[in-house]
């Protein structure tokens, strides 16, 4: 008679996702708002909409790390990537003027390493803390022969809402309005497969002292940062016309997406300062300027478009929220089909 077989013979070991839930729910907790209904654990999670909203949309996004994660492998690093996953999503929620509501998370790995896994989701719940967005539910999927040891991957998806007429489109965005833009953390979770490759041929000292108490590993793994709450702040004291999370497509590609056709985002490249990391990537891979510009954020994580009589009041608002803010340029008529953003 053959031997008889368990889940955990087939490389599933169910209560070590019992486990990682129960290690992940005080984390989850602190990150609960009034909307939510229940609690973590169950088949679906339930969220009402506030009753402040008289005309409520959603906005929904969702979002990964990308290769950054082979850093987070390769240096067992595992704190900071769940940061990273919330604010791919609720970044990009926020452009259109959307409050994160909640946050769903995705993690699969071939074994699952409970400590490890804690330290990811640690991260998420510390990425939806920082946003206000509740950390609901997810899902943590152990597939034997899917990955490689050592290896997950992660996929997140929030959700927001914004009044209807109040979401932010572009349309009213006009020649003289002003571009600011908003320091970024590092390059956050876009261009890594280019990162990883000038690591790979420079073979630098990732933890050598590289920029002030940082080292370069420090400087590179550095997680994205969120905007969510200087953002929001600002929207109920100012009309922004429009903004742009600068993710994969650096600021060449992302600004556009937010621009009326007959408009062109003339930025000024001598507006702000290039990060160290990014003179390094530039220098090292021998990058040329415009491939940085469209691959990387090139320190500025997220571009805000308003009318040019609140630009002084604006940018000294969000100074006053913690952020480095940069008068990047200004929007002008478009020449032809020129391409909707020159920095120049």
């Amino acid at each position: 008679m053959s031997q008889s077989l368990s889940y955990r013979d087939a490389g599933v070991d169910i209560d070590a996702g019992d486990q990682l839930v129960e290690n992940i729910k005080p984390f989850a907790k602190r990150t609960m708002r009034p909307e939510v209904l229940g609690d973590l654990g169950g088949f679906g999670a339930l969220v009402e909409i506030s009753k402040k909203y008289q005309n409520p949309v959603l906005v929904s996004g969702t979002d990964g790390v990308g290769t950054k994660l082979k850093l987070a492998f390769d240096w067992d690093q595992h704190d900071t990537v769940g940061i990273d996953l919330v604010a791919m999503s609720v970044n990009d929620i926020l452009v259109q003027g959307a409050e994160p509501l909640f946050f769903l998370d995705y993690f699969a790995c071939g074994k699952l390493d409970v400590a490890r896994a804690t330290d990811v989701i640690k991260g998420i719940a510390q990425g939806c803390e920082a946003s206000g967005c509740a950390l609901i539910g997810g899902e943590t999927a152990e597939m034997p022969g899917m990955y490689p040891e050592g290896e997950y991957d992660l996929a997140g998806f929030a959700v927001g809402v914004v009044e209807k007429d109040q979401v932010i489109n572009g349309r009213s965005i006009v020649p003289g309005d002003v571009v600011l833009g908003l320091a970024s953390n590092g390059a956050h979770s876009n261009g890594y497969s280019l990162v990883r490759k000038i690591i790979e041929r420079d073979q630098p000292d990732l933890d050598a002292p590289f920029d002030g108490s940082k080292t370069l590993r420090q400087a590179i793994i550095a997680p994205t940062r969120l905007y969510v709450k200087p953002i929001l702040a600002a929207l109920k004291q100012f009309t922004i016309k429009g903004m742009a999370h600068i993710t994969g497509g650096g600021i060449t590609e992302n600004v556009p997406r937010v621009l009326p056709e007959n408009t062109v985002a003339q930025i000024d490249a001598n507006a702000w300062q290039i990060p160290k990391l990014f003179q390094w990537l530039q220098q090292a891979g021998n990058v040329a300027q415009q491939e940085m510009y469209r691959t990387f954020n090139c320190g500025i994580g997220m571009v805000v478009i308003i009318a040019k009589e609140d630009a002084e009041a604006v940018q000294k608002f969000l100074a006053e929220q913690g952020e480095t803010v940069y008068r990047l340029g200004e929007i002008r008529a478009r020449n032809g089909d020129e391409h909707q953003t020159q920095v120049a």
